[in-house]
């Protein structure tokens, strides 16, 4: 899996520097800017959220794995123009992975008050 958002980030970099924002979707919203790439990305956490509802009361998940991968692109295409890309965050799940969930949110909202000083 790994291997296919590789891909992906290379995709998205390509359309990022060399696609025309006429001719490409990713294109357009980089050209578009910041502000319209997060407009997407809280639209598709909001229709996330209604999934996911859906999917507990009538227990079909096909609409909810739709609206996350669009989520999930969205995102991708964020952290493109802000020079990050999904291996960054694979890296700090794995930093994060075994680690107690409440200990990491711990940590980092100390290491968080300690920077905001």
């Amino acid at each position: 899996m790994s291997d296919l958002l590789r891909e992906l980030d290379a995709v998205l970099e390509s359309r990022k520097r060399d696609a025309d924002a006429g001719d490409s979707y990713v294109a357009s919203l980089h050209a578009k800017g910041l502000n319209k790439i997060l407009e997407k990305v809280g639209e598709e956490a909001t229709e996330v959220i209604l999934a996911a509802k859906d999917a507990e009361r009538d227990g079909e998940r096909q609409a909810l794995v739709a609206e996350t991968a669009d989520l999930w692109f969205h995102s991708l295409v964020m952290l493109s123009h802000l020079g990050a890309d999904s291996q960054d965050v694979l890296r700090e799940l794995g930093r994060r992975f075994g680690l107690s969930g409440l200990e990491e949110k711990a940590a980092r909202g100390t290491s968080q008050r300690g920077t905001s000083q």
